[in-house]
């Protein structure tokens, strides 16, 4: 697989709208206007599209890995809807205290992806998000760094301290529309 034909998306704020304080059933699962259309366009020029999220939930107790698969099950679902799919969805179910090298803003989960699709290095890879978190895990990992504006984008956007060479899109549509008529 060439190594720029790879997109990494975080779930709640990229996908999903963000529910508070987590997403704890499939019917929390509600789609960002575009977004699972915009997974369609990229698997249709031939990307790989997979998920990198943090679910610090399980680790606390708060849902079961059960309830992870089926919200897990109903996007997969929402996106085949649209002619899209999801190849993959890597998480991190550690709580922020438990100092892991999965949960972002660490870099364990673009590792984990790296390696399981062969690559050596994630440069021209994008990496999708809406959190400062997102973007210093797809930093320090040399992936594109993308900020979109749905979820928290906005809030991570005016907070500032974004890290270098960031690029900025009103939403996943909007991303994928540039990405695709810039790289095809």
């Amino acid at each position: 697989m060439s190594e720029d034909r790879l997109v990494i998306l975080d779930r709640e704020g990229v996908l999903t709208e963000c529910v508070a304080p987590f997403m704890r059933s499939p019917e929390d699962f509600r789609p960002i206007p575009g977004a699972l259309e915009a997974i369609g366009r990229l698997n249709q020029a031939g990307y790989r599209v997979v998920v990198a999220s943090n679910q610090a939930g399980v680790g606390r107790g708060l849902f079961d890995m059960a309830t992870v698969n089926a919200i897990h099950d109903r996007m997969h679902r929402a996106v085949t809807a649209v002619g899209g799919r999801i190849d993959a969805v890597f998480y991190c179910p550690h709580p922020e205290e438990a100092g892991c090298a999965c949960r972002k803003p660490a870099t364990g989960l673009f590792d984990e992806i790296a390696e399981r699709y062969g690559l050596s290095q994630l440069a021209g890879v994008a990496a999708v998000g809406d959190s400062i978190r997102d973007l210093l895990a797809a930093s320090r990992a040399g992936a594109q760094a993308v900020l979109v504006r749905t979820g928290k984008g906005r809030e991570t956007e005016a907070a500032g301290g974004l890290p270098q060479g960031v690029l900025i899109y009103d939403d996943l549509a909007a991303f994928a529309d540039v990405w695709l008529a810039q790289r095809g």
